[in-house]
């Protein structure tokens, strides 16, 4: 048995558990709440409690304010959100139940309080239903999650709504109400902050008319697909009656199912495609049943590999972590982690070691082709490991979508990725006479693994670049001089006896070095990098400036093009896009010619403030570009970009 069965089942494990530690950026604890928000009438403002020598009183210094609250401007404007209501029908029958919709568009600059605000004593945004006499309690609303930031005035993230939110109440109609048009009085309470100040908190009243009518006479669905979205929180203003911008919970499934399969294409899956071929071509050999398995194995690792990293951005959500798309690979521990388990997988493909499994192990392997039920598993999980760092068309919208909904829209939408990316197994698995198409095993197959072999060794290169980013020079030496240690090891335990007491050691040498290599990366992070990935500096022909968001909008409000990239070396496609269609003569040429500001914000390490300029966009992952334009609002670009895409937005004014 080979240990691409074995290693696999060890390191997917461990592939796994590292994904998820990853992907959550734990927030520091806090045990004292943030000063008192002072509500009595007619105060504008937080008011806290300042002792004598200027700090808030009982708060331990690391959660003091970088800078007390500004006071704000008599007769200053205290109602920063706009509310509209609205409902799933025309009119009800009795004994219906109303689903009231209630949205409130927060200013540009300003956020709430969400529902569950970070401290108990923080004023959270509620919504009350009030019903006519006699008529039974209203529903308890329902919230969608907040997002967690930080201000100038406390260093603490907290848990905040801004842009756009919807929050869905319901009303139960007596079965003895007579036809009419029933008062639903709606009530909203909340308090606007910005950067420097919180006003005083707003009650905003509005009355909306609920029509009965008699029994067998229903009314029409009626904004269905802004009930469909549920509670949901976007980032943007302009409210406009829906909250998903016009789609419905079905359409960012299909979304995210497109986005989950064309990530197949994706150059950072190839490589673990290719091994596939492999395995497959294995499996026809073994019939149509062993097709069928490895192919449903495959897609089950993809699909639990899924639902890992929905439950990971749903655990970061919780505890306040930067959530994202690929952002594991901003951590230098992953990064070598996965070089280490990418190298023992090229190693094995080139013949220099083979183990042999448990008995119990042997027998799951024994129940496929080779490689066995397990190696088709694993080969899921390994292909989810390997395409987080890539984004693909639509993958943006529907991630951005999910990670600012409840758990179970997370979990349905992080399923429908993981469906997309599985389908051609399940297709293969409802036909598998499609296998046929492959060739039929033979010599060839010793070759094609060598050649997958210095594939997955190309990988194992790009790893090694993603790391010397995030690493300095002295510690990223010392972890290419364990690989190589590694690399002995590993050849002169494939000298040896098989099961004499010399491999042993020499195994249990290679694990120690495994271990000492990641433990290195782990404690080696920031630092001076001494390189950037992709066009080199001098052979750029796009002047680009360091990212600010302040100098984006500044420039972008005074009439001038701004053109935001988001990149980070981990990204195989943004190096595609800035190599290819970026830094090309047609587009710097289009960029002098309307005189266009070029920001580059760079994500390979974790950077909060970058993280929430995607949030705003209701984006979680990268590539991303965004154009500034005069009298236009920002245009986002699609993931995979093109020259004349950019060109034509430009000229196009």
């Amino acid at each position: 048995m080979s240990v691409v069965t074995a290693a696999r089942l060890a390191i997917a494990a461990v592939a796994a558990t590292v994904l998820v530690m990853a992907a959550v950026r734990p927030v520091a604890a806090q045990t004292a709440a943030p000063p008192q928000a002072d509500t009595t009438a007619g105060t504008s403002v937080v008011a806290p409690a300042i002792d004598t020598a200027g700090r808030f009183n009982d708060t331990p210094e690391s959660a003091f304010p970088a800078r007390v609250p500004q006071v704000a401007p008599p007769g200053m404007d205290l109602e920063k959100g706009d509310i509209e209501v609205f409902l799933d029908r025309t009119s009800y029958e009795p004994g219906a139940t109303a689903r009231v919709a209630v949205g409130l568009t927060i200013e540009r600059g300003w956020h709430t309080n969400s529902h569950l605000p970070t401290y108990d004593n923080l004023i959270a945004t509620e919504v009350s239903v009030d019903v006519p006499p006699g008529w039974g309690l209203p529903g308890e609303p329902e919230y969608p999650p907040g997002v967690m930031k930080t201000f100038s005035f406390a260093e603490t993230a907290i848990s905040v709504y801004d842009g756009e939110v919807t929050i869905i109440g319901s009303v139960a109609v007596p079965t003895a109400a007579g036809p009419g048009t029933y008062p639903i009085r709606i009530t909203v309470t909340y308090q606007a902050c910005d950067d420097l100040m919180c006003l005083a908190p707003v009650t905003t009243e509005t009355t909306l008319g609920l029509d009965v009518v008699a029994a067998g006479q229903p009314g029409e669905p009626t904004n269905e697909d802004l009930f469909a979205v549920g509670p949901i929180m976007r980032g943007e203003p302009g409210y406009g009656g829906a909250a998903s911008g016009g789609r419905s919970f079905i359409g960012f499934l299909l979304l995210a199912f497109l986005g989950g399969l064309i990530l197949n294409a994706m150059p950072c899956v190839l490589p673990v495609l290719s091994l596939k071929v492999m395995g497959l071509v294995k499996s026809a050999e073994g019939g149509r049943g062993s097709v069928v398995a490895g192919s449903l194995a495959t897609a089950l690792g993809i699909l639990v590999s899924f639902m890992l990293l929905a439950a990971a951005a749903v655990v970061a959500r919780s505890a306040g972590a930067a959530v994202g798309w690929g952002i594991q690979f901003q951590n230098p521990a992953f990064v070598a982690a996965l070089t280490v388990i990418v190298l023992l997988f090229t190693l094995n493909l080139w013949g220099l070691f083979e183990i042999p499994l448990p008995a119990f192990l042997a027998r799951v392997g024994a129940s496929g082709p080779s490689d066995g039920l397990a190696g088709h598993l694993t080969t899921g999980f390994f292909a989810t490991l390997m395409a987080t760092p890539c984004s693909a068309p639509f993958l943006g919208t529907a991630l951005g979508f999910a990670l600012t909904q409840n758990t179970a829209t997370t979990l349905a939408m992080f399923g429908a990725i993981g469906t997309g990316m599985a389908s051609p197994y399940l297709l293969l698995a409802a036909a598998p006479g499609l296998a046929r198409v492959l060739p039929r095993p033979g010599p060839w197959m010793t070759k094609f693994r060598v050649a997958m072999g210095f594939l997955l060794a190309g990988t194992a290169l790009w790893l090694l670049y993603v790391l010397s980013g995030l690493v300095s020079l002295d510690p990223f030496v010392g972890f290419i001089a364990l690989l190589l240690a590694i690399s002995a090891v590993t050849w002169a335990a494939s000298r040896t006896e098989a099961f004499s007491s010399r491999r042993r050691l020499l195994g249990a040498a290679t694990a120690v070095l495994c271990v000492a290599s990641v433990v290195v990366a782990a404690r080696a992070s920031g630092g001076e990098t001494a390189r950037t990935l992709g066009v080199a500096p001098e052979d750029r022909l796009i002047a680009w400036q360091t990212f600010d968001r302040d100098l984006a909008e500044s420039a972008a409000a005074a009439g001038r093009y701004v053109f935001v990239d988001v990149t980070a070396d981990w990204c195989l496609t943004c190096k595609v896009n800035e190599g290819l269609f970026l830094e090309t003569e047609e587009v710097a040429a289009a960029f002098e010619r309307h005189d266009v500001l070029a920001l580059r914000a760079d994500w390979t390490r974790r950077d909060e403030a970058i993280g929430e300029y995607l949030a705003s966009f209701d984006r979680y992952g990268i590539p991303f570009y965004v154009m500034y334009r005069p009298g236009h609002e920002p245009y986002v670009f699609s993931e995979l970009l093109s020259r004349s895409a950019v060109i034509d937005l430009l000229d196009s004014d």
